[in-house]
C-alpha cells in the first residue's frame, strides 16, 4: 500500500460517463495520467465531484480497482464514505480496505443532522472497523454538521484520524487547529478560491477540484506556496480565480466537467438527475473557461521543489 502523509495535492477526482451514463473507464485513465504527470500526491475517488450520491458501491469499487491497476501503487488512493447509516459507512470501509485503498475521507452521516455525539460515534464505529487511515470531511456549508475543535479532541484518542479537509471556509480554522493540536492532524484545505490564502496560513495540503481540468496549474502553486515562492503563486493563483470560483457552486460538477471537457481530459456528461449545462448558462461558464485558456499562464519549473520545501519543513 503506498503511504498517506496527507501533504500536498489530492484530486478529488469527477468520474467521466459516456452519454449513456456508464463510466468511461478509458477516459478516467487518460485524466489519472495527467494528475500524476503534474506531480499530484494521491487521488480522492467517490466524493461530490466524483457524483457519489449517484454512484453504486459496486461502482465506487471499480474505481478504486482500476485505479490501484493504472497507478500501480506511485501514489495512494482516498475512496471517500458518505452514508447515511453507520452499517453502510462501516461496509463501505471494509469494501474500500478489501479492494485496495490507501485510506478513507469520512464524512458525518448524510441526510440526517445528526449531533455531537452521534456524529463522534459514527466517526468511532467506522474508524474501528477498519486499519486505515482517515481524514475527516468538515464541510459544514454543504453538508450542515460542524466538526469542532471539542470533537477533534475526541477524535485525537483515534490513531486512524489523522486529518482533516476543512471546508468550513473561515481560513481561521487552520490557525485554530495547529494552536489547539500542534500537528496531531494534518489540515487540507478543501476550498479552492481560499486555497492561497489558506496555504499561506499553514494547510498542509489541497483536495482540490479545478485539478480535475488544470492539474499542473494547480499542483504548481501549492509547490511554490511551500518554497516560499509567494509571489510566482500567486500570479498563478489571480489568473485561477475564475476557474477556482466555479468550485463553490451547486453545479460544481457540471461547470468543472465542463473545463476537463475544453482541456482535453474530461467529458461534460453526468448522470442525472444532473444534466449537462444549456442556454445562457452554459454560455457564462464556457466564457469564463474560454478566458482563462486565452490567458493560460506559462508555468516555472515546479516539480523539483516538493522534496526541498518539505525538507525545510522537517528541519
Amino acid at each position: 500500500m503506498a503511504t498517506v502523509n496527507w501533504q500536498g495535492v489530492y484530486p478529488a477526482l469527477l468520474t467521466p460517463f459516456k452519454k449513456n451514463e456508464e463510466i468511461d473507464f478509458d477516459l478516467f485513465a487518460k485524466n489519472l495520467h495527467a494528475q500524476v504527470k503534474a506531480g499530484v500526491d494521491g487521488i480522492v475517488l467517490g466524493g461530490s465531484l466524483g457524483e457519489a450520491s449517484t454512484l453504486l458501491n459496486s461502482e465506487t469499487n471499480e474505481l478504486l480497482i482500476y485505479s490501484k491497476e493504472v497507478l500501480g501503487g506511485s501514489i495512494p488512493v482516498i475512496v471517500n464514505i458518505a452514508e447515511q447509516s453507520t452499517k453502510a459507512a462501516v461496509q463501505a470501509a471494509k469494501d474500500a480496505e478489501k479492494n485496495g485503498a490507501d485510506a478513507l475521507m469520512l464524512l458525518p452521516p448524510m441526510r440526517y443532522n445528526a449531533d455531537s455525539r452521534e456524529t463522534l460515534e459514527f466517526f468511532k464505529v467506522v474508524a474501528s472497523a477498519t486499519p486505515l487511515p482517515i481524514m475527516i470531511y468538515n464541510n459544514p456549508v454543504d453538508y450542515k454538521i460542524l466538526v469542532t475543535l471539542d470533537m477533534f479532541e475526541e477524535l485525537t484518542k483515534l490513531p486512524s484520524v489523522q486529518a482533516v479537509k476543512e471546508s468550513t471556509r473561515d481560513i481561521s480554522n487552520i490557525t485554530r487547529m495547529h494552536n489547539r493540536f500542534g500537528s496531531r492532524f494534518k489540515v487540507l484545505t478543501g476550498v479552492d478560491p481560499l486555497a492561497y490564502e489558506s496555504l499561506a496560513a499553514g494547510a498542509d495540503g489541497w483536495v482540490a477540484g479545478l485539478v480535475d481540468a488544470f492539474p499542473k496549474e494547480t499542483v504548481a502553486i501549492f509547490r511554490l506556496m511551500k518554497a516560499g515562492k509567494f509571489r510566482e503563486a500567486l500570479e498563478i493563483y489571480r489568473w485561477f480565480l475564475p476557474l477556482l470560483e466555479l468550485d463553490i457552486h451547486p453545479k460544481l460538477v457540471q461547470y468543472i466537467k465542463l473545463a476537463a471537457k475544453a482541456t482535453g481530459i474530461g467529458s461534460e456528461y453526468v448522470r442525472a438527475p444532473r444534466l449537462v449545462l444549456e442556454g445562457e448558462e452554459r454560455k457564462r461558464v464556457q466564457q469564463v473557461i474560454d478566458s482563462a485558456l486565452a490567458n493560460r499562464p506559462a508555468l516555472p519549473e515546479y516539480l523539483h521543489l516538493k522534496s526541498a520545501s518539505w525538507e525545510a519543513m522537517e528541519k
